[in-house]
């Protein structure tokens, strides 16, 4: 099978090894370049925050709201806008933590929506 190079580029991103998370940031800001993916994901973010503090004061049935708002945004936003596959899939541990900083770094402003 012959792969063209943007094909092959991609296979090779995937399959690099992240030493730190300081490493690994970088790459996942790439993959989040779309504003509306961007976006999604704070979104997404927002509610799961929302959801835990509901959890504590309210009701825990709102963690199993969690995942769906977590994944629930951040996946549409890959798939429609982004069109791609979200680094969860390879990085789980990493991607969650970006996540939450890329939060952090829109409301700062370090990162633009």
């Amino acid at each position: 099978m012959i792969l063209e190079r943007g094909q092959q580029e991609k296979i090779f991103e995937m399959s690099q090894t992240f030493r730190s998370f300081r490493e690994f940031y970088p790459y996942y800001l790439e993959e989040h370049s779309d504003v509306r993916c961007r976006r999604m994901h704070f979104a997404g973010t927002w509610l799961v925050i929302l959801a835990v503090v509901l959890a504590v004061f309210h009701t825990p049935w709102w963690l199993l709201a969690m995942p769906l708002f977590g994944y629930g945004f951040a996946w549409a936003g890959h798939f429609f806008f982004e069109k791609n596959r979200p680094a969860t899939f390879i990085y789980p541990l990493y991607s969650l933590a970006g996540d939450f900083v890329m939060f952090r770094d829109i409301l700062i402003g370090r990162v633009r929506i």
